[in-house]
């Protein structure tokens, strides 16, 4: 009876290691050349968190090959100093909020590959081994063609936006001396200038200004007061 007992203590003590420590990732993340891309990492430890706890996140060319140590974190993040990923990779993750993510910046299609998140806190150092399959391509000209549009309409719109206001005001006042004129207004300064400009001889550049301007008031449609 005594050894079920203690095989039955073993065995639960077992199946609590095994579940102590649980990490999620995304199975599959897509990317585009030279941009960057995070790979989420979340974990759960049913143990206090310690300095002692580690991250390390591996990674396996496409083609396969050898696995490789591309960053290391305890306490501080310890990049890759060499290979392919030197100083492309930045630490994203809050130990304290059970975020273990990375960040790879500069992609190139070299990255395709599989990663893998590790973390460890003492004595939780048994855990599920989930991967991220990282899949990097050439961004669509459809889609560098749409951010190009839209750029141009958040740049140039409030532009357009601003001259079509100037040239409703514009008309507006045309169509005000307008209406002056034909109800009999009194003429300002400004105006005896006009009729000078109107009463030029029409050979003459003064003339032939006065005329260009008296044509363009007079096309403007009358404003009803």
């Amino acid at each position: 009876m005594r050894g079920w007992a203690a095989g039955g203590l073993l065995l639960l003590w077992g199946v609590c290691n095994t579940f102590s420590l649980e990490i999620k990732v995304n199975p599959e993340v897509r990317a585009f050349v030279d941009e960057q891309v995070t790979l989420k990492c979340s974990f759960r430890s049913f143990s206090p968190i310690t300095e002692k706890l580690t991250v390390d996140w591996t990674y396996q060319p496409l083609t396969g090959g050898h696995t490789q140590t591309i960053f290391h974190f305890q306490s501080v993040a310890y990049p890759a100093v060499a290979g392919t990923f030197r100083g492309r990779i930045l630490w994203v993750g809050n130990i304290g909020k059970g975020d273990a993510s990375i960040a790879i910046q500069n992609l190139t299609l070299n990255d395709n590959g599989t990663f893998t998140c590790a973390v460890k806190n003492p004595p939780d150092v048994h855990h599920n081994i989930p991967q991220t399959k990282l899949t990097v391509t050439h961004r669509r000209f459809s889609s560098q063609l749409m951010s190009a549009v839209l750029l141009s309409i958040l740049v140039f719109l409030p532009s357009a936006i601003v001259v079509i206001l100037l040239l409703v005001r514009m008309g507006r006042k045309f169509g005000v001396l307008k209406h002056q004129k034909k109800s009999g207004y009194k003429k300002s300064s400004i105006e005896v200038s006009d009729d000078e400009l109107e009463h030029s001889e029409p050979g003459t550049c003064l003339g032939k200004m006065g005329t260009w301007c008296l044509h363009c008031v007079d096309t403007d449609e009358e404003e009803p007061y």
